[in-house]
């Protein structure tokens, strides 16, 4: 479901895309840098849900990927769409992820796509 309204939201603005799927949120910050050297993006955006459990693994899984995607974006100057949700319950991570409901795709992709305009206004990006 967060996918569809990325989809959704690029596919409006004209972008193109490709899609790429890894099996955990902690990997998410080396995903995205084998991506970012590849020269190939103007942008990059990390989707995934960390749902808490019972241990403190949800406080290290989240702390650490939201510090290396934010560590990449701007260690390599790249707009990244940082589109980890970090929920209680299933419940929550459908409300926020469902096209129809609060539609956090849709808005991460709106502010990767309005980072990538920045960047280019700032001259940065041909």
């Amino acid at each position: 479901m967060l996918f569809s309204g990325v989809e959704t939201f690029l596919t409006k603005e004209g972008a193109t895309y490709d899609r790429i799927t890894i099996s955990g949120a902690f990997e998410l910050p080396l995903a995205m840098e084998l991506l970012i050297q590849t020269g190939k993006y103007n942008g990059v955006i990390a989707l995934g849900c960390v749902i808490r459990g019972e241990t403190t693994h949800y406080d290290y899984v989240c702390g650490e990927a939201s510090r290396g995607l934010a560590n990449l974006s701007v260690d390599y100057m790249m707009p990244l769409g940082f589109g980890v949700l970090t929920v209680e319950n299933k419940q929550q991570a459908i409300e926020r992820a469902d096209p129809n409901k609060k539609n956090k795709g849709a808005e991460i992709a709106n502010a990767c796509v309005e980072m990538i305009k920045l960047k280019r206004s700032c001259k940065l990006v041909a």
